[in-house]
């Protein structure tokens, strides 16, 4: 596989994590700091066999860790640099954004 194909996997990866919206604060909420499940279902207000189907599908595309405390988990980001990343593309959008950013959304259904 090209570098420039593992780069395209990856990108992908992040994204397909990131359109989901529980994915998506997951993500935030464990950019802040690694937590454990029950605290995570509680912040995002869903059940915890939600949040374990998030979490299965952000540990499966390598974006998230699980990690061993005890008798429990606790889950953080697979690389602090996921963080900065969302920190990142959080400013770039806000910088672009405008109050119309796409007017024709309705009809075409981009964003």
């Amino acid at each position: 596989m090209t570098a420039l194909a593992t780069d395209l996997d990856g990108l992908t990866r992040f994204g397909r994590a990131l359109v989901d919206p529980i994915r998506a604060r997951l993500l935030l909420a464990l950019r802040e700091a690694p937590a454990h499940p029950a605290d995570l279902a509680d912040l995002l207000g869903i059940s915890r066999t939600r949040l374990s189907n998030h979490l299965a599908c952000l540990r499966d595309c390598g974006l998230v860790v699980a990690v061993p405390v005890g008798r429990r988990v606790r889950y953080e980001l697979a690389d602090p640099r996921i963080g900065v990343a969302l920190d990142q593309l959080r400013a770039a959008v806000v910088a672009v954004a405008t109050e119309s950013t796409c007017p024709d959304a309705a009809t075409k259904g981009c964003c």
